[in-house]
């Protein structure tokens, strides 16, 4: 099936083009930004060698239906989305930070907990929790934001600031809007019967200098979530929680030995098991928006890709 894993656009008045794990993004006369979802899928740190069906159209939609349902609360860089998987913003200078928010003891920090870590980030983690308890406040465990093919890394508050990564005034904006954010994607996921586990955001600054949302929100690629029903049953009983994200991916490629870590070699991917990666996309899609997915047309994404954004350009 088609899929888009990497662009070449050149577009009128095209000044650069930013390759990430998952996005291309396109400057525009240093006033717009034209990013590009692509179908490429990231674990660990590591682009995976095929792309996944209709991902990229996927995580568009959502984070352009998050940014709508957030934007009384928090700026956001978002203009227009002319085509499925592309979105066109303000020019930002974005921050070198990711702010992650946790309510929960999953992923990551499970795993840090599980080694006997009760630090993360400079956050204090309680004594006595498990696996995917609730904790007693959301915690902001931030991460530097890696070069391709380079890890994010964790890293404090005090060395943000210290290191000059983020002036102090600034990341106290990052915070406040990090927790507004947390708090009403959490609500729009509890009447979908979720529970947002944790997520990131990442912000910039506009050419005026005003801090704004920037790429993703509320996705599956930078969210996790549980389903409602029968969370705390399964934290009693001790068993994993149904879960909405792609943690999915992440723990199929620990169980063929793949973690990211020097000397793994990414386990081959079947053409039936990418069908079924592109089958939870949707289901994730469906779940957190409350609507059907349309299919975008596939027959020829770069054409209508670049059709579409220069119809959008000439306007």
């Amino acid at each position: 099936m088609n899929t888009i894993t990497d662009t070449n656009f050149n577009f009128p008045n095209q000044k650069s083009v930013y390759k990430g794990k998952v996005r291309e993004v396109y400057n525009i006369d240093n006033n717009l930004l034209v990013m590009v979802a692509t179908d490429r899928l990231s674990a660990f740190d590591v682009v995976m060698p095929k792309g996944i069906p209709y991902k990229g159209q996927i995580l568009n939609q959502i984070a352009t239906k998050m940014m709508k349902a957030t934007e009384d609360l928090v700026p956001n860089w978002l203009i227009a989305t002319p085509d499925p998987n592309v979105a066109v913003g303000h020019l930002c200078d974005t921050f070198k930070v990711e702010m992650v928010i946790r309510g929960y003891m999953s992923g990551h920090a499970a795993r840090e907990y599980k080694v006997g870590k009760r630090m993360l980030c400079g956050v204090a983690m309680p004594e006595g929790m498990k696996e995917n308890d609730k904790f007693p406040h959301p915690i902001i465990t931030p991460a530097t934001k890696a070069e391709m093919g380079d890890h994010d890394e964790d890293i404090s508050r005090e060395d943000i600031i210290k290191k000059g990564i983020v002036a102090e005034a600034d990341y106290i904006v990052l915070e406040d809007y990090t927790r507004k954010l947390f708090q009403r994607g959490s609500e729009i996921a509890a009447s979908r019967g979720l529970i947002l586990v944790d997520t990131k955001y990442e912000f910039g600054k506009t050419k005026e200098g005003k801090i704004v949302l920037v790429d993703e929100i509320h996705t599956p690629d930078s969210s996790r979530y549980f389903y409602a029903d029968g969370y705390q049953e399964r934290q009693d009983k001790g068993e994993a929680q149904k879960q909405l994200s792609k943690e999915f991916v992440r723990q199929w490629l620990i169980a063929n030995n793949f973690q990211g870590l020097e000397g793994q070699t990414v386990p081959e991917m079947s053409d039936a098991y990418i069908a079924t990666v592109s089958e939870r996309y949707i289901e994730l899609y469906e779940n957190i928006t409350g609507e059907t997915f349309v299919k975008a047309d596939l027959s020829n994404i770069q054409n209508r890709i670049e059709e579409n954004v220069l119809a959008y350009l000439k306007k």
